[in-house]
């Protein structure tokens, strides 16, 4: 008999790469996603109805249009039972949310804590995987000691990344930290409380191939995007802000791993690591080098919160999993960048 696996915000970039994994490996798919990606990010670019429509091609996914916070909708995409959850819907943008506090916590925290009870209710046995983010350390980050260079930033002290031990409290957030970060704390509780099988997954900067990139969610994907269709860049900052890449393949070969594995609860931190990182104005070199034009950009002010370095400690995974990045940030842009060539009509 073939595993079942929901995915929420199955449209999504990451959601629709799980889908195709999944689907690929024969198991039964659900995808349950309310399309309002374009909407929350005011544009006219039907970024989630593209990724909706990709997954047509395979016939055992079934794709259910509905909303995480709706109970109704929840039970319907679990159906009868599931063999895993993995829950990608979200409100991705920092600066929707401080606009929106309302609305970003009733998707990020509200909308976890539903499909929670939901899949505890009709499937207690199955696994829950969840998407956070690096934000759930806010800036605490920055209370790390840094190198300023001509290019980037690094750390003074050489420390491999960010662990997941490292200190969330005593420190701002963003509303879109804080609402990731409650679902991230019902997660575990989840498994704590309940015994249910589940993992978080902090995840530093996730890019590939179908990434509708925005100014405030998805910026490698923004930059190729922009310079292509002769858009301005603005950089808030210096442009040394520093982030590890991760090829989202990879990632959702780390999901895999747990499902497969013995563990019952684990939290990770999981990126490209310390090989896999660049700075905004390094990132900005390679597409000037790989495109042949130069990129647009402007520098405005720092944004709240936002993280001077953020390298994932990937060392955990590392042993616990037997994971590593196996897609190189080089290889990857060049993946990207094809990818937004060759779709450059969805960008004009």
């Amino acid at each position: 008999m073939r595993r079942k696996v929901l995915i929420t915000g199955g449209a999504g970039f990451i959601g629709s790469h799980v889908a195709e994994y999944y689907t690929k490996r024969d198991w039964e798919v659900v995808i349950l996603d309310n399309l309002i990606r374009s909407k929350l990010f005011k544009s006219h670019k039907h970024s989630v109805e593209y990724n909706w429509q990709y997954l047509d091609k395979y016939s055992n996914i079934k794709k259910i249009k509905g909303d995480i916070r709706s109970k109704e909708d929840v039970k319907k995409a679990l159906g009868k039972g599931v063999d895993m959850v993995i829950h990608t819907a979200a409100q991705p943008g920092v600066g929707f949310s401080i606009d929106n506090p309302y609305e970003d916590f009733s998707i990020n925290a509200y909308g976890t804590l539903n499909v929670l009870e939901c899949l505890r209710e009709i499937s207690p046995q199955a696994t829950f995987i969840y998407c956070s983010t690096n934000k759930v350390y806010g800036q605490n980050v920055n209370k790390i000691p840094l190198h300023e260079l001509e290019t980037r930033y690094i750390y003074k002290d050489n420390q491999e990344g960010i662990p997941e031990t490292f200190p969330i409290d005593f420190t701002g957030h963003t509303p879109y930290g804080v609402s990731k970060y409650t679902g991230d704390m019902y997660v575990q509780e989840y498994s704590y409380i309940y015994g249910m099988k589940t993992a978080v997954f902090r995840m530093s900067c996730i890019y590939g191939t179908r990434q509708f990139g925005f100014e405030d969610q998805g910026w490698m994907a923004w930059f190729i995007i922009a310079t292509l269709t002769n858009k301005p860049i603005t950089i808030y900052g210096n442009g040394k802000q520093v982030r590890d890449l991760l090829y989202v393949e990879d990632l959702i070969r780390a999901y895999d791993l747990f499902v497969e594995s013995d563990l019952k609860h684990a939290v990770y931190n999981i990126g490209g690591g310390k090989d896999n990182t660049v700075s905004l104005l390094e990132f900005l070199n390679i597409l000037e080098e790989e495109l042949g034009k130069k990129p647009k950009v402007a520098f405005s002010d720092w944004r709240p919160s936002d993280q001077k370095v953020y390298i994932s400690d990937i060392s955990k995974i590392e042993k616990e999993l037997n994971w590593r990045p196996k897609v190189s940030y080089r290889e990857g842009i060049k993946k990207l960048i094809k990818w937004t060539k060759e779709n450059t009509i969805f960008f004009k």
